[in-house]
């Protein structure tokens, strides 16, 4: 079971179940975007309860969502291999485009080194691969201490922070 982090710090598993397209859905269940395109209508009263999540694999991109995404607690973006950096593009649409206020979180093939990075697209939450160590993913967050860009969190970059 992979390690939770939330807001860069380690938390209690949650509650929340990635559910098959065939699996009953119940509270707190994860759903693929295919299942939640094909049953929106049925499912809607149970996301907008606050008790829906959505899995975007790494070939789906945040505009096939776009103003659904609202509908969500939660959204899980994967990363199948850490050389795949299609979630970041993904999360940050999610937050700056269609301002998504949820939980955003990164699953998958999540290692130390994504952490900073994840954070400044505006992940929320990382599940992080069982054989990172806890001590040093802690301490990813403050990897540096400045960025030059802007990011999720901030549109302004460093010049005009400084002003």
């Amino acid at each position: 079971m992979a390690k939770l982090i939330k807001e860069n710090a380690f938390v209690a598993p949650d509650q929340w179940q990635l559910r098959g397209d065939e699996d009953t859905v119940t509270d707190f269940s994860i759903i693929t975007l295919t299942r939640w395109q094909a049953e929106k209508e049925q499912l809607k009263s149970l996301a907008q309860a606050g008790k829906l999540a959505l899995h975007l694999t790494s070939d789906q991109t945040a505009d096939v969502l776009a103003d659904d995404c609202h509908h969500f607690a939660l959204i899980c973006i994967d990363f199948p291999k850490f050389a795949d950096g299609r979630g970041y593009s993904c999360a940050r649409l999610l937050r700056e485009r269609y301002r998504f206020k949820g939980d955003l979180r990164a699953v998958g093939d999540v290692l130390i080194d994504q952490l900073f990075f994840m954070n400044r697209c505006g992940f929320s939450s990382q599940a992080l691969r069982d054989d990172q160590d806890e001590h040093d993913a802690l301490a990813a967050f403050s990897t540096f201490s400045v960025s030059y860009q802007n990011d999720a969190h901030d549109p302004r970059p460093l010049f005009r922070r400084r002003a």
